[in-house]
């Protein structure tokens, strides 16, 4: 691991909780509004929409949007389903615009700022998120996570596993894909990455979609690294 100089990290899931974080703001809303239902269902609803919004993007059937925007769009449709109207005579749009920002104020996993901050002695730390940079900067911001660069989809007008997501965020560091680590929690991604010639390194989540989840639950190649935590990252690269 002698030539690795930076770790690119996903974010949603692999430094973050997302669930957990955005059930606890669902259900802040619902008091507020008079709405019931399951949240950490709804949670799971939101972020089921991530990947087919992002899909007509990489595929070109609608221009470059960032992530925030698409997120709304998503809120929106579920709200509706809901009943919930937005605008005139229901949930006013500022009030869907502060539940929208909820992704901006997502908590960190138990491990991960004293494995980050293990990790920073050694290492650049670059976020290589499909998060829009001022969603990852005030997410940042609020939970103290320490990067030294806020990289990835929107930086390259290009969600991942497209290959501009990754390369363009190397390029950017002035390094070769070579000496860069992709840590995330999703096989799809590092294999991505790692067909780029990016190191790879799996850190597991097993709770990231609750206590039922399927996928992810190990690493289903040959990575350059296996964690279960980031500060089991720190220990297994020296820092």
């Amino acid at each position: 691991m002698s030539e690795t100089r930076a770790l690119t990290f996903d974010v949603f899931g692999t430094v973050v909780d997302w669930r957990t974080s955005i059930a606890r703001e669902g259900r802040a809303f619902g008091e507020r509004h008079g709405i019931e239902t399951d949240w950490v269902r709804f949670a799971d609803d939101w972020r089921g929409l991530y990947q087919p919004s992002m899909t007509r993007v990489r595929d070109g059937e609608r221009p470059w949007m960032p992530l925030d925007d698409l997120h709304r769009e998503s809120l929106c449709t579920l709200l509706g389903r809901l009943g919930v109207t937005v605008g005139d005579g229901g949930v006013s749009d500022a009030a869907v615009d502060e539940l929208n920002r909820a992704w901006h104020r997502l908590d960190p996993w138990p491990d991960v700022l004293e494995g980050l901050a293990r990790l920073k002695r050694r290492y650049v730390l670059a976020t290589l998120s499909n998060g829009n940079v001022a969603l990852i900067v005030n997410m940042a911001k609020r939970a103290g996570l320490p990067w030294d660069a806020v990289l990835g989809a929107e930086v390259a007008r290009s969600y991942k596993p497209r290959p501009e997501a990754y390369l363009t965020t190397a390029e950017l560091l002035g390094l070769a894909p070579g000496e860069c680590m992709m840590v995330a929690a999703h096989n799809y991604d590092l294999g991505a990455a790692g067909a780029l010639g990016f190191r790879t390194a799996f850190v597991r989540r097993p709770g990231e979609h609750g206590p039922n989840q399927t996928a992810d639950l190990r690493a289903e190649q040959d990575f350059d690294v296996v964690a279960e935590s980031f500060i089991d990252l720190a220990d297994s690269l020296g820092a």
